[in-house]
């Protein structure tokens, strides 16, 4: 299964650039993990059983959840594509439930990004695209949105 913008590129469009949801999805499981890893050292620094018990119980229980959002975030970053080709812009997220967005780059009127602080620190941010005609959309978390930005309103 290839990409998406793949498949629906018309002659003579080319990709000028490609991003997708931001890393930032990982940031519930790397937590887990690290509260499943610091059960786990606990559990082997302690001589009293119940404890022991408990730490390993709490430690795998949390390591399930850090495996489920771990493959939960993975899933949405593998499933989002986010591109500019030389005459619009395509936005694709879902595997069997798929949503598509399109865009002409002649419609675009507006592209408004927003970050937050850890947004600007981590660079990412949504993207709101403003079109003549065609409505308003925003493209939530996806990574480096300023040069995301740039490619659509440069020409």
């Amino acid at each position: 299964m290839g990409r998406y913008i793949d498949e629906i590129l018309q002659p003579g469009e080319k990709v000028l650039y490609s991003t997708n949801a931001h890393w930032m999805f990982y940031l519930p499981a790397i937590a887990a993990w690290i509260v499943a890893l610091v059960l786990l050292i606990l559990s082997r620094t302690t001589v009293t059983e119940g404890i022991i018990l408990l730490c390993l119980s709490g430690s795998a229980i949390v390591a399930i959840i850090g495996l489920y959002w771990t493959v939960k975030a993975w899933f949405h970053r593998w499933t989002t594509e986010t591109d500019v080709t030389n005459l619009r812009v395509v936005h694709k997220t879902g595997f069997i439930k798929r949503r598509t967005f399109e865009m002409s780059l002649d419609k675009v009127e507006s592209v408004d990004v927003n970050q937050s602080i850890l947004g600007r620190l981590l660079n990412y941010g949504d993207v709101t695209i403003l079109g003549v005609g065609e409505g308003k959309e925003t493209i939530s978390t996806i990574a480096s949105p300023l040069v995301f930005r740039n490619y659509i309103t440069a020409r």
